[in-house]
């Protein structure tokens, strides 16, 4: 089943049992974003909100927050989709009849995928004056600095050539008719205000907020620059997405949303936004962000407002990034034809850890290849890289660890990338879009590719009972695990003084340079809240919470000229420091608040 408008897919849930109304009123601060998140862990239907506090419209949240809702949305499973996709555009290259007629179901998508311009919209069914307080707009966390719409799909157009772009930018609420546009680095519509700003002229947009499921994945999806995300929606729902005119600007906006904001951002100007708590677990420093002005709102006669919520993961965006990269995965094959397999992992925000399986037919290909992934659109913005060989499954996190015991040599298959541009969110440089990035070759060598003997692995036994004993080594020091014989993980207890000294950092040190470890691969210190036993919380408190160039170190470090040269076991300072953000905690109220009322919100 196809879907064309967000309420459609909502009625479709509720009568599949993946949709539960809540009838009792709900604060939009702090107690929606309780329930939503406690309701996703819990394996619970998505939520419609009929009464929020101060609003005049309901609010779903947690539409696509499962893999049943997503192969829903879809009609398929999205590894299905991404499997025919490759299988189309590899045989399809280059093109020739016969292959359309091989593949007419793809075929059918693709002459669906072309947008279409209708007269009448039901999105401006309403017309009427900008005034935000209407919304069900919700404050996410504690600190944040206000109300934030946290599900925008905005809409721009290239000044120079027209090109759409849609992307999703959180949006601060300054006031009734005014919000921040956090429009991070290597983001589409970024680039086109760009261009207008450079031009010294205002830049128009529209904001839908609820599309149909297939919009809304085609806005979250990492597509190349210059794809339309409108074009591949209508490649997901096979229906094409119908556009109609502004009312008060000259572009082009969605016909079934159900809220359009109509603005215009002006050249220049720019304003404090955030903090604002993200997908990495953690708040991210308030910072000077374009304006928007919105000079119209339009809707359907009776709008559902839809809302996000993201933090420590698992959130909603895990679901909505796996489904987007299980369906465009493959096609880095086109880029690259040596590449099996690939995965961005969501415990760690997506960008700060790829594993890419490749099929090595060279020595080195493997970091050729990514070098060439780490310049390449988003993945420019992935902070740690792994490479295995292609039998691999880069998303099963043990088999990686397993290639990296069997295959990581520091002093041949590490690279360092200091001071290039980060993710705007990634804090752990202390400088905004700027950071450092690591590569580590886990691909299968042959003996003469390093021209050295193979190490013998250390007796399982003897290195377990080297790491029981590390509980002893320092007081500080609250557990150890050591996983799948090759990450040592230390959790420590720290006084607030030591995040100064950065006692991790000099912890981790001593603990890569005991030679009864000799077998480890990497050690990672982490601060007192992560639960070292739990891979979700490990893989988010390792990789969110390190600066590569500043908190990495090996047994032995030495330069030779230039070139620095690394042996033994790398050991990384995970450790939350000062001058980092706090990570995203719920106020105790509000947990007790929701614990009190959690059976009425299920009636």
């Amino acid at each position: 089943m196809s879907f064309t408008a967000l309420r459609e897919f909502v009625s479709f849930l509720e009568r599949n049992g993946e949709l539960h109304r809540v009838t009792v009123e709900v604060d939009p601060e702090l107690e929606i974003t309780e329930i939503a998140a406690r309701a996703l862990r819990l394996g619970k239907p998505a939520l419609l909100f009929e009464k929020v506090k101060g609003a005049k419209y309901p609010l779903v949240i947690n539409t696509l927050a499962s893999e049943r809702r997503i192969e829903l949305a879809l009609g398929t499973h999205p590894d299905k989709l991404g499997e025919q996709l490759i299988s189309f555009a590899e045989q399809a290259l280059p093109p020739s009849p016969k292959i359309f007629l091989k593949h007419p179901g793809m075929t059918w998508r693709l002459l669906k995928s072309r947008p279409r311009h209708v007269t009448i919209a039901r999105s401006q069914e309403v017309v009427e004056k900008p005034n935000l307080s209407n919304l069900p707009i919700i404050k996410s966390w504690p600190k944040d600095g206000g109300r934030f719409i946290t599900l925008p799909q905005v809409f721009t157009y290239d000044p120079r050539n027209g090109k759409r772009n849609v992307g999703m930018y959180r949006m601060h609420v300054f006031d009734k008719e005014t919000t921040g546009m956090h429009w991070q680095i290597q983001k589409g519509g970024g680039f086109h205000y760009y261009h207008a700003d450079k031009m010294n002229q205002p830049f128009e947009l529209a904001v839908a907020l609820g599309t149909d499921p297939a919009m809304l994945l085609a806005t979250v999806a990492a597509l190349p620059e210059g794809i339309d995300e409108a074009m591949f929606a209508g490649f997901l729902r096979k229906k094409r997405t119908e556009f109609v005119g502004g009312r008060s600007i000259s572009i082009s906006v969605p016909a079934n949303a159900e809220f359009i904001l109509e603005g215009v951002v002006e050249p220049k100007e720019r304003r404090m936004e955030g903090p604002f708590g993200d997908h990495f677990g953690h708040y991210s420093a308030a910072s000077e962000f374009p304006v928007f002005h919105i000079k119209a709102v339009t809707h359907r006669k009776d709008p559902i407002y839809p809302a996000t919520v993201v933090g420590i993961p698992p959130m909603e965006d895990k679901f909505l990034g796996d489904a987007t990269q299980k369906i465009l995965g493959p096609l880095a094959k086109l880029l690259h034809s040596e590449v099996h397999s690939l995965w961005a992992y969501y415990e760690a925000g997506f960008h700060n850890l790829l594993v890419v399986a490749i099929e090595e037919r060279y020595q080195k290909e493997a970091m050729k290849t990514a070098l060439g992934l780490m310049g390449t659109e988003q993945l420019s913005l992935t902070k740690c890289l792994i490479t295995v060989s292609e039998e691999v499954n880069p998303r099963d996190f043990s088999a990686v660890l397993k290639a990296v015991r069997e295959n990581f040599d520091p002093h041949y298959d590490f690279i360092m990338l200091p001071k290039v541009p980060l993710d705007t969110l990634d804090f752990t440089s202390y400088k905004m879009n700027l950071g450092s990035k690591m590569i580590l070759d886990a691909t299968q060598k042959s003996a003469a590719a390093h021209k050295r003997e193979p190490k013998r692995l250390t007796q399982a036994r003897k290195l377990t009972g080297a790491v029981r004993e590390l509980r002893n080594f320092d007081r500080r020091i609250l557990d150890v695990n050591l996983v799948d014989g090759t990450l040592l993980l230390v959790k420590l207890k720290m006084a607030p003084e030591a995040t100064v000294k950065r006692d991790g950092a000099q912890i981790i040190k001593k603990i890569i340079a005991l030679p009864e470890l000799d077998g480890v691969k990497i050690a990672a210190a982490v601060s007192g809240d992560i639960d070292i036993h739990n891979r979700e919380s490990y893989i988010w408190g390792i990789f969110t919470r390190f600066d590569c160039e500043r908190d990495v170190n090996f047994t032995e470090q030495k330069l030779i000229g230039i070139s620095p040269v690394y042996n033994g076991i790398m050991g990384i300072d995970a450790t939350w420091k000062q001058g980092y953000p706090e990570p995203l905690v719920m106020n105790e109220s509000i947990v007790k608040k929701v614990d009190e009322r959690w059976e009425r919100y299920w009636k």
